[in-house]
């Protein structure tokens, strides 16, 4: 057991301080964002908003993201990550704070719009940041372990949350959520300071190419919104088909989604260290991800047992693992190229699509179509993913071709002139 503990403490090994610090950051600032699961539950029983409100206050929410993820990435490039960071994470925990003493559709939409444009603004920071404190080695292994302090404070926060609804109310939420931004910010100005910190890696290029003209960025950026999609069916279509086909109580269904969060506690961060250690290729890797994410929806129109749950969990789980975390290392590799800010930026928009598309399209294919229709939908969408991560990988294959031939062919001139 000594020997289990110490191999799994070695796949820690190697992160530089500041990479800690910003995980520490990150889970009190994800811990902290508690409103956001009981959202809904506000709007509809506190607010008195109809279902219909509640859609479009989500599509503000889901717009805000974008606006602020490309505004966080601009800014980072204009400004420097640290100064996005700080006005960010404060500005935030102001607004979480304002956000109870709106009370109208209009004004909520609002609100929560410009909530998550400066809330969103800090994850291309983020990202800009974590490259800047880590060795190209450690890269893939710094965003496993945000990743993990994502998941704590996902997992921390709603379990606090509901705890704070039921003893002072939904209100206390907002004033939780606000004070936790504040005082995250209150760390990352007294320990990741400029003047007290050494970034280890270069976040600027003296000739900076434009993310927008990387055409295989694009693709990437494009394979990446639709796994987003196919992703999210999990925390929004899942739970209702776990519970209105196979019958699963709340208390059922929550084991199973807690188990995803679990087994990525235990096992993503050994597994990302030794595949970091294998010969394959970060384009390689995410589309086994994907392959697996979308064998997780074909394993349900298999059979009615129940357990299959358990199994697409198990596949969805795996392929989450390994797709997300090489992802966000090809896009800091790639950003290297260019404008960092402005490529994180691109990525982090990915996702925000996918969430403004995703839920949606998902309920309402399940309305309308039924469960198993939607999932082989689903199925497609993932299957497009992966075709698209397999023409990114024969891309980038013919273009280190085409760069090789080039350079032999220089060096046989040179040896032909002497």
């Amino acid at each position: 057991m000594k020997t289990l503990f110490n191999n799994y403490a070695n796949t820690f090994k190697g992160l530089s301080n500041e990479v800690w610090w910003l995980a520490l950051i990150t889970f009190i600032n994800r811990a902290g964002t508690m409103v956001i699961p009981f959202l809904s539950l506000y709007l509809t029983k506190s607010l008195g908003f109809k279902i219909s409100d509640v859609a479009w206050i989500m599509s503000a929410f889901g717009l805000g993201s974008v606006v602020g993820s490309w505004l966080g990435g601009w800014l980072t490039d204009k400004i420097g990550f640290y100064k996005v960071m700080v006005y960010s994470l404060l500005s935030t925990g102001f607004l979480f704070i304002g956000l109870q003493f709106l009370n109208t559709f209009v004004s909520f939409c609002i609100g929560l719009f410009l909530v998550m444009v400066v809330a969103d603004s800090f994850r291309p920071a983020m990202f800009v940041a974590l490259s800047a404190y880590s060795i190209p080695e450690n890269k893939t292994r710094s965003v496993t372990l945000i990743r993990l302090a994502i998941n704590l404070g996902f997992s921390a926060g709603p379990a606090v949350g509901g705890f704070i609804i039921a003893s002072i109310g939904y209100t206390g939420l907002f004033w939780v959520d606000g004070i936790t931004c504040i005082a995250a910010t209150l760390v990352l100005i007294n320990i990741l300071n400029p003047k007290s910190t050494k970034q280890i890696d270069e976040v600027s290029t003296k000739n900076p190419k434009s993310a927008y003209s990387d055409k295989a960025f694009i693709i990437f950026l494009i394979a990446m919104s639709l796994f987003g999609v196919v992703f999210l069916q999990y925390f929004s279509t899942m739970p209702i088909y776990y519970k209105d086909a196979h019958l699963l109580s709340e208390v059922e269904i929550g084991i199973l989604m807690g188990m995803n969060g679990f087994l990525i506690f235990i096992f993503e961060m050994p597994l990302i260290k030794w595949l970091e250690n294998s010969r394959f290729t970060k384009t390689g890797l995410m589309l086994f991800g994907a392959i697996l994410t979308g064998l997780s929806f074909v394993v349900l129109n298999l059979t009615t047992w129940t357990g299959i749950l358990v199994i697409g969990m198990l596949l969805m789980t795996f392929g989450e693992m390994i797709a997300f975390p090489f992802s966000n290392a090809f896009a800091m590799d790639r950003a290297k190229k260019g404008n960092q800010g402005e490529y994180m930026a691109l990525y982090s928009i990915a996702f925000s699509i996918a969430h403004i598309f995703g839920h949606n399209m998902g309920l309402q294919m399940t309305d309308k179509l039924g469960f198993n229709n939607t999932w082989l939908i689903i199925t497609g969408l993932a299957a497009l993913c992966v075709f698209l991560l397999f023409f990114l990988g024969q891309y980038l294959n013919a273009k280190k071709r085409q760069k090789a031939e080039l350079v032999k062919a220089e060096f046989e001139e040179e040896i032909l002139w002497i």
